[in-house]
């Protein structure tokens, strides 16, 4: 069994291409697929699903590429240590983000991180799934919500804030809310998802007393950017975190923020946005450099506070 028939099935299997793993390697797509050909022959298992459009793992491929993961990455790491390579940035390091938040924002800081190390591949999964980043293989995750005690390493980001607002062209209609009572007299625009319709909250400056209000509109999704966009046609008021938000549309007065002698919130409690890793993962030389330029390009506070 090759160690380079081993590279490709890994690469193919998180990139679900040939070619695109062929182009990490610079070889020939013919190559790799007959490195794996022959590497399913040798473990006597189909270990990919084949067609015209997409390549996704089997039964036996999913099993047999989390072992074999396992075993590379701990291979890179010591190659890395033994070698003393800490200013090569190569290899593969997947990262794990929520839907949103990662297509508005981390997408963006991939392509820098990218663009400042040619040899780096990234495997972005963008998922609202609370995940296991041991059994799922992430080597860093951005998690959204309190952390469980685990065996991870958590870097703090900073704490989840809201804004509640509305188009300009319903505030001059309707109005401006002044309390959390007033809000039940307006559209406001929820979010509903698996846990249900998103609840409001809302505490006064200096105070620790929240004030939980049960609002109503014309409009609920699972869809957070579609809201912002009902809300930007003037059709009622949306509570979301910063990171929702293009702060260019505060600035040109597309979007007002409301009442500002109250923080809004989604929680009663406060929520952390936190970059979390494996402790072994970090031994890993690439997975620290990510980690560092996430949070270098990420700032803490959040540059997305910034509206």
């Amino acid at each position: 069994m090759q160690l380079i028939a081993l590279r490709y099935f890994v690469m193919v299997a998180a990139t679900g291409s040939f070619v695109g793993t062929a182009r990490h390697f610079q070889v020939q797509p013919s190559s790799v697929s007959r490195f794996v050909s022959a590497l399913e022959r040798e473990v006597g298992q189909q270990l990919f699903y084949r067609n015209t459009r997409s390549v996704r793992l089997t039964e036996a491929g999913e099993r047999y590429y989390l072992q074999v993961r396992e075993v590379l990455d701990a291979l890179d790491i010591a190659t890395e240590q033994a070698a003393g390579k800490e200013t090569d940035v190569r290899g593969l390091v997947r990262l794990n983000v929520p839907v949103a938040l990662g297509r508005l924002h981390i997408a963006e800081i991939v392509n820098r991180l990218q663009a400042a190390h040619p040899d780096l591949s990234v495997e972005l999964t963008l998922t609202d799934a609370y995940i296991d980043p041991i059994q799922e293989g992430a080597d860093i995750t951005l998690r959204i919500g309190r952390l469980a005690d685990s065996g991870l390493i958590a870097r703090r980001i900073g704490e989840q804030k809201y804004v509640l607002c509305a188009g300009s062209s319903y505030i001059k209609k309707f109005g401006k809310p002044r309390t959390p009572e007033d809000l039940r007299d307006h559209s406001c625009l929820s979010y509903k998802g698996l846990l249900g319709t998103q609840r409001w909250s809302f505490r006064q400056r200096d105070t620790d007393a929240t004030h939980p209000v049960q609002v109503d509109g014309p409009l609920k999704s699972n869809d957070a950017e579609v809201l912002v966009a009902a809300a930007l046609a003037g059709r009622g008021i949306v509570l979301f975190p910063t990171w929702m938000f293009d702060k260019t549309c505060f600035h040109s007065k597309k979007l007002v923020k409301l009442m500002p002698d109250w923080i809004p919130s989604q929680d009663p409690t406060p929520i952390d946005i936190s970059l979390i890793s494996p402790e072994n993962r970090l031994r890993s030389h690439k997975v620290r450099v990510v980690l560092d330029f996430l949070l270098d390009a990420i700032g803490s506070p959040p540059y997305w506070d910034d509206i």
